[in-house]
């Protein structure tokens, strides 16, 4: 799996991550997950546009619909699909619906310390680890070692896919830690030979990502591009960048476009995540 450079991972450590110093003529805030990305794609934009100006901060997929329903954001970048609250709120506020753009795939991963034996787990097992059921990874296979449980924010969008199709709308151990960002996970993980955490494709530098099963009687799979494509990959999803209608036109309608152009979506790979199929993308 792709993975991006280690200094890039502690650069992207902030929850509320700036990365633009500019005062931007366009503002992006959210996904923690997309911010590595979002940056990427806006110093490309601006390195070939001299005139547009992109600020982007992160905090995570809540955050950004926050912003953009009290329009104090251009663009929400998130990690998983508008809730419908969020979309009455864009309704009350700017008597629209959000528009919705696929920019990117992911395979949600599930990483371990590198030294962890453990190569392998069923999502019912991830289920029963997130939630605190299993506390051993001896009960799985591994080691007679407490597990230790890095989780992320409740404002994450991460946190929210994880919780509904993994853990299956349980709520987390209470004795989960909660990080502040993907990179945080990362990093915890690393140091920490019983940790177990989640994250996007992009952010397994340091750590050993684990193969999924949907149940005991399927194959483990990788979290490949082609298994992500396919899906058959158990834990895959769209990210999305979303805007207030009114506002996609001029430069922002421009930067959307090449975003999920050939060169925006040559991008995406680079940094580690999956391009969209062409069929998604802009002409």
């Amino acid at each position: 799996m792709k993975s991006i450079l280690s200094k890039t991972l502690l650069v992207a450590a902030g929850a509320a991550l700036a990365v633009s110093v500019q005062a931007g003529s366009i503002t992006v805030k959210g996904s923690d997950t997309l911010v590595i990305l979002a940056q990427k794609w806006a110093e490309t934009y601006m390195g070939q546009h001299a005139d547009a100006k992109i600020q982007v901060t992160g905090g995570g997929t809540g955050t950004g619909f926050a912003a953009l329903q009290s329009q104090t954001t251009d663009l929400c970048d998130a990690s998983r699909k508008a809730k419908p609250a969020e979309i009455a709120n864009c309704l009350k506020v700017f008597g629209a619906r959000p528009t919705e753009y696929k920019v990117a795939l992911d395979g949600l991963s599930v990483y371990v310390n590198a030294e962890n034996p453990i190569k392998e787990l069923s999502l019912d097992q991830l289920k029963d680890i997130f939630t605190g059921k299993v506390k051993n990874w001896k009960d799985i296979g591994g080691a007679d070692a407490p597990i230790t449980v890095y989780s992320r924010e409740n404002s994450s969008g991460t946190y929210e896919f994880f919780k509904e199709h993994v853990l299956k709308g349980q709520d987390f151990a209470a004795s989960a830690q909660t990080m502040p960002g993907t990179a945080a996970i990362l990093q915890a993980v690393t140091k920490d030979k019983n940790g177990i955490g989640y994250g996007g494709a992009a952010y397994g530098n340091g750590a050993k990502h684990l193969l999924v099963k949907k149940d005991d009687s399927s194959p483990a799979i990788d979290p490949t591009e082609e298994n992500v494509l396919n899906g058959s990959y158990p834990i895959w999803r769209h990210l999305y960048v979303y805007v207030n209608p009114a506002l996609d036109k001029g430069e922002i309608s421009a930067y959307l476009k090449w975003i999920r152009s050939d060169d925006g979506q040559k991008i995406v790979k680079d940094v580690g995540y999956y391009p969209l199929p062409k069929n998604l993308r802009s002409n």
